[in-house]
């Protein structure tokens, strides 16, 4: 297929030179927003007069057909082409001739890739926001039937005081909302439309632009040229919303991975979604999660990419931009992936429950409640700290918790303990009695639950 440039060469382009050149293996996947931008744009072409309106409605009649062609296989994405703008380009001429030639006017292809990749990001954003929100809704639905399930939460991963498994996950699921207002925020900033800057400079016919964004449903047009074609922010912007993401990803993974541990043993990943050793009978592997945290190296790459391309081109189209697409779409694609197969991974999976409470007592993580109860009894907190300590020294050594320690033992370390300590210090209540905001207690889950789902409610 003949170059659209090659009016000013008169030699071939080496084949290498073709090879290096080309992106139709990774632009090709921007064949429906092509069509649609070059459809917005035939309309505007024909009713601005800049050509007649018959033949704006040949075009745009016929890149329908193309469309539908390469969506039912009848017509294939020749990979010789240099890039998807010039192999649909190509085809609509070789059906329609001259006229089909009057589909680039007023148009350049640096405008024209600058519009495919919003068109393209702005659909990828909603589908990856409807998969985040689905883990939320899993996470709510976990948090709710797990809602009094007592486990130590931790500090420098030593356990530090009794929480809920709700709780837990629910700061997954803060997280994840901050996500989707990120999502959003990169799509409402990218929901411009570039074409009409052209090359660089605009252009001498009278196209009206923002017919061409109503069309298209952007919120308003690029406002330099310049900026409109040589604008990669929001690739950059939406990679780094991916990349908090796979770290949210990342992290809930190695907890997932240290629970399987028969060290913690605090959930067990469904068989559907675990995998086996070749040698060993007895292994039972989080390979998904262990998956999930290494595949965010490769984000974070994609995001490293795209800010060394772009730091160091002077305005405006330079061909180093072509090397925006393969680290946006991959990132896009892996965080896809990654939610596809983590979300049922958690749905799917057994808490036990019990495990968890054997844990919060063996930890002393109501060891904070006892010095608090001390200090209701009017002694300084330093001196309630240090007694606790003392406390669970001598449970360490005799092998025992504070709920299991006799009550002269209590005494013998400070005269002010009575009974009411070990209600003080039941796990139950330890949790139940944090009544602040934000807290593990029945309210605070209660709001947060409210929260989580009007957030996946909302249409971003």
């Amino acid at each position: 297929m003949a170059q659209l440039w090659k009016g000013r060469f008169k030699k071939e382009l080496a084949e290498e030179t073709n090879d290096f050149n080309s992106s139709i293996a990774f632009d090709s996947r921007m064949f429906e927003e092509d069509i649609k931008g070059s459809i917005a744009h035939a309309t505007m072409l024909g009713t601005s007069g800049i050509i007649e309106k018959s033949e704006s409605e040949k075009i745009t009649a016929e890149l329908e057909k193309i469309l539908q062609d390469i969506k039912s296989g009848a017509l294939a994405i020749d990979r010789n082409a240099e890039d998807i703008h010039t192999f649909i380009e190509g085809e609509l001429t070789k059906r329609l001739g001259q006229t089909g030639k009057r589909l680039h006017t007023a148009r350049s292809r640096n405008d024209q890739v600058a519009l495919d990749i919003r068109l393209t990001l702005r659909k990828e954003i909603i589908a990856i926001a409807d998969k985040v929100k689905k883990l939320i809704g899993v996470l709510c639905d976990k948090a709710e039937e797990y809602a009094d399930a007592i486990m130590p939460g931790y500090t420098h991963l030593q356990r530090a005081q009794p929480i809920t498994f709700a709780h837990h996950i629910m700061a997954y699921a803060a997280m994840l909302c901050r996500d989707l207002d990120r999502l959003s925020d990169v799509k409402r900033r990218m929901n411009v439309c570039p074409l009409g800057s052209c090359a660089l400079a605009g252009t001498t016919y009278p196209t009206d632009r923002n017919q061409v964004a109503e069309l298209l449903g952007f919120d308003g047009i690029t406002l330099n040229s310049l900026d409109g074609v040589s604008d990669r922010d929001f690739c950059i912007e939406l990679a780094s919303a991916l990349s908090i993401i796979m770290v949210h990803l990342s992290r809930f993974s190695e907890e997932i991975i240290m629970w399987c541990s028969w060290e913690f043993k605090f959930v067990e990943l469904d068989d559907a979604f675990s995998t086996g050793s070749s040698i060993m009978p007895q292994k039972k592997n989080p390979d998904i999660a262990e998956l999930v945290r290494g595949k965010s190296g490769r984000v974070f790459g994609d995001l490293t990419t795209l800010l060394t391309v772009m730091k160091g081109i002077a305005l405006a189209y330079n061909k180093d931009m072509q090397e925006d697409k393969e680290a946006i779409f991959d990132a896009v694609d892996t965080v896809k992936v990654c939610l596809t197969a983590f979300t049922p991974m958690i749905e799917t999976m057994t808490v036990l429950t019990e495990n968890m409470r054997n844990a919060a007592a063996k930890g002393f993580i109501n060891a904070t409640d006892c010095a608090d109860w001390l200090v209701g009894k009017g002694l300084p907190f330093r001196d309630a700290y240090k007694a606790t300590g003392e406390l669970v020294a001598l449970c360490i050594d005799r092998n025992l918790t504070l709920e299991t320690l006799p009550i002269d033992e209590y005494k013998k370390v400070c005269d002010l303990f009575d009974d009411g300590i070990y209600d003080a210090i039941n796990l139950e209540k330890c949790v139940a009695g944090r009544l602040s905001e934000g807290g593990p207690g029945r309210e605070s889950l209660a709001v947060q639950l409210a929260a989580a789902r009007k957030k996946i409610a909302e249409n971003h």
